[in-house]
C-alpha cells in the first residue's frame, strides 16, 4: 500500500493557474496539482531547472477536498517597464478568498517522509499558487501510512474555518467535492486538465494532460470541534533574520 501526505491549504487569498494567458490571470475553483508540487519542490529546496529532482514529485498521485469553497474576486494590476518606464498593458488578475482545501499526494512513503519534513521547514517559504498569498495557518496535517488516497479525503476532519462552520450551523453542505487523479485501473468517464508539470524551467515551462475525477464525500466529523492551530505568521522568519 502506498502512503498518503495530507496538506491544509488556507489563506487570505489564493491563486490556482492551469490556462492563464498574457494579461489575463485565472484561477481554478481549487488547488492545481502544478501549484502543489511547486510548492513541495520549493519547500524541498529543488531548484527551477532541476528536472531530474522534480520527476518523482510529479510521478505522485494527486487530489484535494473543497472544504470551504471561497469566493472568486478580481483584481487589477498596473505596471512599468523596469528599464524604459514605459506603461506596461492592464493586467487583470483572479483570486479565491477565504478559501480552505485539502491537498492529498499519494505514493512511495520514503518520498513523503522527506516532503513533510521540508514542509515542515522550508527552504522556500510557500505560497498558495501565487508569491503574493501566503498560507494563513501551517500546512502539515500529517502523513498517513498504508492507505489510499481516497480514504484518507473521506476520513481527515472537516478544516473549514470557524466562522464558516458557524454561518452553517443550520445549513452545513451534504457533502465535500473531492478532486482527484483517477487510478491506475480505473476506468469511468473523467476530465483533464492541462497542470501534470514536466518542469518548472523559466525558459521551458512545460505540462501535461492529466485526469480528473470528481466525486462527492460526506462531511466527516461534521461536529467536531472547530480546528484550532498554533498562532503563524509567515514574515516571523525575516524578523528572526533581521534580530
Amino acid at each position: 500500500m502506498s502512503s498518503v501526505l495530507l496538506l491544509r491549504l488556507a489563506g487570505p487569498l489564493q491563486s490556482w493557474g492551469a490556462s492563464s494567458r498574457f494579461t489575463r490571470r485565472t484561477t481554478e475553483s481549487a488547488p492545481t496539482k502544478s501549484g502543489v508540487v511547486g510548492l513541495l519542490a520549493g519547500a524541498a529546496g529543488i531548484q527551477r531547472g532541476d528536472d531530474a529532482r522534480l520527476a518523482p514529485l510529479a510521478a505522485l498521485r494527486f487530489g484535494v477536498r473543497i472544504d470551504q469553497p471561497g469566493t472568486r474576486v478580481r483584481d487589477f494590476q498596473t505596471a512599468h517597464h523596469g528599464v524604459t518606464g514605459k506603461s506596461m498593458p492592464l493586467s487583470e488578475r483572479f483570486y479565491l478568498a477565504d478559501a480552505v482545501f485539502v491537498a492529498a499526494l499519494e505514493g512511495e512513503h520514503m518520498l513523503l517522509a522527506e516532503l513533510d519534513a521540508a514542509v515542515r521547514t522550508p527552504v522556500y517559504p510557500p505560497f498558495l499558487g501565487r508569491r503574493s498569498c501566503p498560507p494563513a495557518a501551517p500546512l502539515e496535517l500529517g502523513l498517513y501510512q498504508d492507505t489510499r488516497l481516497e480514504s484518507v479525503l473521506e476520513s481527515v476532519p472537516w478544516q473549514a474555518s470557524a466562522w464558516y462552520r458557524r454561518r452553517l450551523r443550520n445549513q452545513r453542505p451534504d457533502g465535500l467535492t473531492v478532486l482527484r487523479e483517477a487510478a491506475a485501473d480505473e476506468r469511468g468517464t473523467a476530465d483533464v486538465l492541462r497542470d501534470q508539470p514536466l518542469s518548472f524551467a523559466a525558459a521551458h515551462r512545460r505540462h501535461a494532460l492529466r485526469t480528473v475525477v470528481t466525486g462527492t464525500v460526506p462531511v466527516p466529523q461534521p461536529e467536531a470541534a472547530v480546528v484550532n492551530v498554533a498562532r503563524h505568521d509567515p514574515f516571523d522568519a525575516l524578523e528572526d533574520e533581521s534580530s
